[in-house]
């Protein structure tokens, strides 16, 4: 097995090869691609399609003297194969040396830390302009995935590109007609047009833009990349090359379930079967049916989406069925956002539902475009959790500093089923506030709740004590209670136990009535500490004798990480805590 995958050091060996060594070499890949995904999972649709185009590019470009930028970098690993890292997928004692996307740290041939969309052709631009600055004379390469080309970033990108840089880069377009979900866009019209004339359609996007355009419609074959990427090899102007290709191919049920097959679990080859239990009930489902009742119920309420829809649990039936009560804008989160507000504005009720990584982009449009405003957006995010995704790219961890302080933005954090989805349908309804929900990352728990929360910063008290009082929010609650069970056996007395819900205001009122019989505040928050909710709390008690201790992340790039192990390390948990407790008080 890999026979030829295991003579690859480096690819100055790919050169070497023959036509039919070369079709082994794919054969090897997709084999140690199985190897790796069947049991630890990663993405596996991009990765698959992306297999012979990957094998021709090292055939013919010079790495890491021509430099190549993948979009996301979720279609990097046959790259990583080629250059020095085959045993991250042959050997399973190596997984953890590989990363799922591009790092500079693993290799020379990487040049970005990469795991969000659209950003492939800037990044390429800014080095085809140092080089030439330089008076350099390497090939600039940017790959890009045509769901990736929806992205304001992809746009200004080729805008720029097409208008502004007169040396040489090369824009390759992975067409396999699938976002993670369905594309969306107009755009995709003119994909589509250029598809079935084998690129000789009058009507072309790329030359509308001043780019020079070729396409090759067998994007899976070895042969026919190498003499495309030999056509456009040391050209002195930006092209695009334009590359049809299959998503997930070398897989039958991958190549018959694109949106399925994007990312996955530790599965069986054979029968395709996820390795993982999953429960009856999760936040995910809660809010896909919650979606759905809404929706039937409220014609003036619309889910809105930038190419998230299963982050909300909204398999295709579900959003065929809400018809144009559903909105895909396509990677394009900026656009989701002051699309709701204009919604808003006009009476709707929109729900902007997507990962809280990726809602990053969309600072200015939350703030300007919404908050300025005041409109009443509802901005739902999956995985903010600090043990939900862990690469250093997708981390959810920084959600509440980034946001919470932006005035007039309702910043709610739920602790069970019940909260959720009251707090949920209190926001789509009221019209007095943006609103920005953290979907809980826990296991589902349920316990009552208030169903109305137009009485702002109002912190719960679950838990009536004395001398400490821990105020746990939204994840770390749990954690809470568990602390102030542990607090009540070891030291002798019961703590207050308090849910904050709101991350984005203080209750002055309870945290003033804390005082007369506590000495000591804990705050547990399940993300990055400064700027965060804890740090207002103690700021809130700087000129009183009350102690404040804050649990939290600190302020880091955490990648890859063992959550429970972060916790230890960070002393956050509960048998430490409680030492920290005996010494303060």
């Amino acid at each position: 097995m890999y026979d030829i995958l295991k003579t690859i050091n480096s690819p100055a060996d790919v050169k070497k090869l023959n036509k039919v060594e070369l079709e082994t070499l794919a054969a090897d890949i997709r084999e140690a691609l199985f190897n790796r995904l069947t049991k630890i999972g990663g993405h596996f649709g991009p990765n698959f399609g992306i297999v012979e185009a990957t094998i021709a590019l090292h055939y013919v470009f010079e790495s890491p003297k021509d430099k190549f930028v993948f979009d996301v970098s979720h279609q990097s690993y046959p790259h990583k194969m080629l250059t020095g890292r085959k045993n991250g997928y042959i050997k399973d004692e190596c997984f953890k040396e590989d990363s799922g996307y591009t790092n500079p740290d693993e290799s020379e041939h990487d040049l970005f830390n990469v795991g969000h969309t659209s950003t492939s052709v800037s990044l390429a631009t800014g080095l085809a302009k140092a080089r030439d600055l330089k008076g350099g004379t390497e090939n600039v390469i940017a790959l890009i995935g045509d769901g990736s080309l929806s992205g304001g970033e992809a746009l200004e990108a080729l805008d720029f590109a097409g208008s502004e840089l007169n040396s040489n880069l090369i824009i390759i377009v992975n067409d396999n007609q699938q976002s993670i979900a369905e594309v969306h866009g107009g755009l995709y019209k003119n994909l589509t047009e250029l598809r079935e004339t084998k690129g000789a359609a009058a009507n072309n996007f790329f030359k509308a833009l001043g780019l020079d355009y070729i396409y090759e419609e067998n994007g899976n074959d070895i042969q026919a990349m190498i003499k495309v990427f030999q056509k456009v090899k040391d050209i002195n102007h930006p092209i695009v090359v334009h590359i049809n290709t299959q998503k997930g191919k070398g897989y039958k049920l991958a190549e018959e379930n694109r949106e399925g097959w994007h990312w996955c679990m530790p599965f069986d080859k054979e029968t395709g079967k996820w390795n993982v239990e999953f429960p009856a009930e999760s936040y995910t489902s809660l809010t896909a049916e919650y979606i759905m009742n809404k929706a039937q119920k409220d014609k003036d309420f619309v889910v809105i989406t930038p190419a998230m829809p299963m982050t909300a649990g909204l398999f295709e039936p579900m959003r065929k069925q809400l018809g144009s009560q559903y909105v895909d804008v396509g990677i394009a989160e900026e656009h989701a956002v002051a699309l709701a507000s204009g919604v808003a504005k006009a009476g709707g009720k929109p729900l902007v539902v997507t990962n809280a990584t990726f809602i990053q982009r969309t600072y200015d449009q939350i703030s300007q475009d919404v908050c300025i405003n005041n409109n009443p957006v509802t901005i739902l995010l999956n995985y903010t959790s600090f043990d939900g995704l862990t690469d250093v790219t997708h981390l959810g961890i920084f959600t509440i500093p980034a946001f919470a302080n932006i005035p007039n933005l309702v910043v709610l954090v739920p602790t069970s089923k019940e909260e959720y989805l009251n707090m949920l349908d209190w926001s789509v309804e009221q019209r007095e506030h943006p609103v920005m929900i953290i979907m809980p990352g826990n296991a589902v728990t349920s316990r009552a709740s208030d169903k109305d929360f137009s009485t702002l910063n109002t912190f719960k008290t679950e838990q009536a004590g004395e001398k400490v009082a821990i105020l746990a929010l939204g994840d770390f609650y749990q954690r809470g209670q568990e602390l102030a069970a542990e607090i009540e056996k070891e030291l002798g007395f019961k703590p207050t136990l308090i849910n904050p819900r709101f991350a984005s205001g203080l209750d002055k009122k309870l945290l003033t009535n804390l005082a007369k019989n506590h000495q000591l505040v804990l705050t547990l928050e399940d993300g990055v500490m400064d700027g965060g909710f804890g740090q207002k709390i103690a700021a809130f008690y700087a000129s009183s004798p009350m102690k404040v201790k804050n649990y939290g992340l600190h302020k880091e790039f955490y990648d890859r990480y063992d959550p429970q192990e972060l916790l230890r390390q960070l002393g956050m948990m509960t048998e430490q805590i409680v030492a920290d407790v005996k010494n303060l008080i």
